[in-house]
């Protein structure tokens, strides 16, 4: 199978091949222009030949540009049977393409033809076209700025020819020069120039969309000659000579030997090496010596030094500068003002601390080697004796006993200052009064005062960290000469957080005042921590804290006031602000049994602190405290229930709802119909509890108009209308009746029967039956009321 499979695959590929060789001459393709601008459209069209009779007549002609199909093609059938297909791109954006016209045959393209497309930019205008004689290589070389890229090869041509006058006239042609590619600049051989004759010069670029030119550029070779450097080198020393005076360098150099002939002109530059100095320029130097004298410059200085020249005075070009040259100039005595001050010890009154500082008086005012003190003792004119040699600012001596000043000088290879006396003098002028200092800034600090009378002619201000510190190295001090001022900004060694002692010291004519001194700091620290809060006493609703104040320190600022913050457990913020002085403080309105998160902040000019967190729980109400609590409570209750009793009873409105006024069955219509006299019977309530009954009264009233019946509760009056009120008598029923009856509202009249005698009757009549019942549920309704009465109260 394998083996089929790769045959088949073989013969594919064979006739693929076969069908695209026999395509070949088919199509044609032809274009409007083959190279365009950059962005332009271009038009093509293709056909296909008659002798393609085995195509398809209804074949589709595609266009393809490199890998991509291009749409917009038009078809079409020519009279004489070709197929002719034509497509427009728009744009042309690529600087170099194929365009291929395309066949679709067998489910394959197929290409007929292709033609390869170009795109770019007409050459630009070359510009800064420039020339110069170069007499090493015996040529003229030129250069120029091409401008932008074409994408199409262009052709870049240096052309010149030979002329008269002004170059109005063209004389004899000069061999183009053709620089290499991708190169702006050409030289034209020495054979081919007359280096005393004008010229005219100019670049040519020429590509497929055009021809640009430069500026002509018309002159002499010999007007363009640039010559090479001169070597520049020191004078030999010589030793009859004198030496060169401080500040002055002797330089020479040598001419460049091709130049030998042309008169020509030099120039000059220097620079200091130290610092940012820039060049200063000299000449024209002499063109027939070739050596200089450079004087004015800093002594004890090195230099750099570089020179060139030009043809002079015919026209010429510069030379490049010649490589650099370095030297030093000799030194010159320092001149320099000294200013002095000067200490005693308090125990050694004859041993001197002597301070100077070099003032220069000009701006080269020499290098300064080293100062020496010395002085002369009377009688000895020539005798000058050493107290003191060194290299620093300052120097410690006894002066001995018949020495009254000594003489400071500084000095160098080249000599010494002019000396400066110092004479010891004691403290008899008037002191300075309301002298102050403060601060601008970190670094820098103002010190003041008011002017003393008679006005000093000057002032020693000295500096320095404050009493802990009791050497006097650590210590600046400044000199002012003038007299009328009344405070100085100090800017040197002046650092943050660090306390200074200022002193300052008058001046007067062979004299001084004492010194006075004030401390200052230029900036202070905020305290580094806060005081540590502690619970003292706590209740309930408040709690007591103190704090121990931290001590003050040097270089910190005291502290403003204390700020003390608080916060319960719903996150309620509470603060208070404290004098510096307070060590503790109360807090009151806690809540009982509540947790309280509690800090303190130190405050002062340069910042604040904060202190730990302390945590406190106030205290919980105990058990006595909640019986009372509860007993106010119980009391407060039962006067409110007897408050309002009381406003019940009391009131009518309020009465009479709550106990009813129960109807008199004897004032009622039951009277018109109760027989006028009844027989007395006995009978038991066992149900109430209450005595067997001995006698019934009914009561016989005067006829009156019926009225309606009154109508309550039919559980207390078993259903029927309250008609009669008894009256019950509880005895023996065996006594006789000795007890005057009640007077009614009616003055009905009681009579008593024998108890036979009424149950006799009651068993002879249904009526009198009836009677009775209705007198039991009466009873049995009004001591119900009666009971209901006595347990209300």
């Amino acid at each position: 199978m394998a083996r089929l499979r790769n045959f088949s695959l073989t013969w594919a590929a064979l006739i693929i091949l076969l069908l695209s060789g026999s395509l070949e001459g088919c199509g044609h393709i032809s274009v409007s222009a083959p190279i365009v601008r950059l962005g332009d459209p271009i038009t093509a069209s293709c056909i296909i030949t008659q002798k393609c009779s085995h195509l398809d007549p209804e074949s589709q002609i595609l266009w393809r540009l490199g890998a991509d199909l291009q749409p917009g093609g038009r078809q079409q059938h020519l009279s004489d049977g070709t197929q002719e297909s034509t497509i427009t791109l728009p744009h042309l954006n690529h600087t170099r393409a194929f365009l291929s016209c395309c066949l679709n045959w067998s489910n394959t393209v197929q290409i007929l033809d292709q033609v390869e497309l170009q795109a770019g930019y007409p050459p630009a205008v070359p510009r800064n076209l420039s020339c110069l004689m170069n007499l090493t290589t015996n040529s003229l070389n030129c250069q120029w700025e091409p401008g932008p890229e074409t994408h199409l090869p262009t052709n870049i041509t240096l052309k010149s020819f030979k002329s008269r006058a002004n170059c109005q006239t063209q004389e004899d042609s000069i061999r183009d020069c053709v620089p290499k590619d991708g190169q702006s600049h050409c030289s034209i051989p020495r054979r081919h120039l007359l280096l005393y004759q004008n010229m005219v010069i100019w670049v040519q670029a020429e590509n497929a969309l055009g021809t640009s030119m430069s500026l002509q550029l018309c002159l002499s070779p010999m007007d363009v000659v640039k010559l090479e450097p001169p070597m520049l080198r020191t004078l030999d020393p010589n030793p009859e000579a004198p030496p060169p005076e401080p500040g002055c360098l002797h330089l020479c150099w040598e001419p460049w030997k091709p130049g030998l002939f042309i008169n020509q002109k030099c120039e000059l530059r220097h620079k200091p090496q130290r610092g940012d100095a820039s060049w200063a320029l000299v000449g024209p130097l002499p063109s027939e010596a070739f050596q200089y004298e450079l004087c004015g410059i800093l002594p004890a200085t090195t230099y750099t030094l570089q020179i060139r020249c030009i043809r002079w005075p015919l026209p010429g070009l510069w030379s490049n500068w010649s490589p650099n040259l370095e030297l030093r100039t000799t030194e010159r005595a320092p001149t320099v003002r000294l200013d002095i001050w000067w200490r005693q010890r308090q125990l050694d009154p004859r041993t001197v601390q002597l301070f100077w500082k070099p003032v220069p008086l000009e701006e080269d005012s020499g290098q300064i080697q080293g100062y020496l003190v010395s002085w002369r003792p009377s009688g000895q004119a020539a005798a000058i004796l050493p107290l003191c040699n060194t290299t620093e600012l300052s120097c410690t001596f006894h002066l001995p006993s018949e020495a009254q000043e000594v003489t400071l000088e500084a000095y160098n290879s080249a000599g010494t200052s002019l000396p400066s006396p110092v004479a010891f003098s004691e403290s008899r002028g008037p002191a300075l009064t309301r002298l102050h200092a403060m601060s601008r800034d970190p670094h820098s600090l103002w010190v003041g005062w008011e002017l003393p009378s008679p006005q000093p002619q000057g002032y020693v201000i000295e500096w320095g960290p404050g009493p802990s510190s009791t050497s006097n190295s650590n210590k600046t001090w400044r000199m002012e000469q003038s007299g009328s001022i009344t405070g100085f900004l100090l800017k040197e060694n002046i650092r943050p957080f660090q306390l200074y002692e200022i002193t300052v010291t008058p001046l007067y004519q062979d004299a001084m005042g004492p010194s006075q001194h004030v401390y200052a700091y230029s900036q202070e620290r905020g305290p580094s921590r806060a005081p540590e809060l502690r619970l003292n006493h706590i209740g309930k609703t408040w709690a007591q804290l103190e704090w121990v104040p931290e001590p003050p320190e040097l270089g910190k600022s005291p502290l403003t006031h204390y700020t003390i913050f608080w916060t319960n457990a719903q996150n309620q913020f509470f603060s208070a602000i404290l004098n510096a002085s307070s060590s503790g403080f109360v807090l009151h309105g806690l809540k009982p049994a509540s947790l309280y998160h509690v800090h303190l902040m130190a405050t002062s000019k340069a910042g604040a602190v904060n202190s730990t967190v302390l945590n406190l729980m106030t205290l919980t109400p105990e058990g006595s405290e909640l019986h009372i609590l509860l007993g106010l409570f119980g009391l407060l209750l039962l006067l409110t229930c007897l408050c309002g009793t009381v406003w019940l009873c009391c009131s009518p409105n309020r009465k009479n709802p709550l106990w009813p006024n129960v109807p008199d069955p004897a004032h009622s219509s039951l009277g018109s119909w109760v027989p006028t006299t009844m027989e007395e019977e006995a009978f038991q309530l066992p149900s109430l509890g209450t005595p067997p009954i001995t006698k019934l009264t009914v009561l016989e009233e005067e006829k009156k108009q019926p009225v309606p019946w009154e109508y309550h509760n039919s559980s207390e009056t078993c259903g029927l209308p309250t008609l009669v009120q008894p009256y019950v008598l509880q005895r023996d029923p065996r006594a006789a009746s000795t007890q005057p009856q009640s007077q009614s509202g009616t003055s009905d009249q009681v009579s008593s029967r024998p108890r036979a005698d009424m149950s006799s009757r009651n068993q002879s009549s249904p009526g009198k039956m009836m009677t009775r019942l209705l007198l039991r549920c009466s009873k049995t309704t009004r001591m119900s009321l009666e009971l209901r009465r006595l347990m209300m109260l």
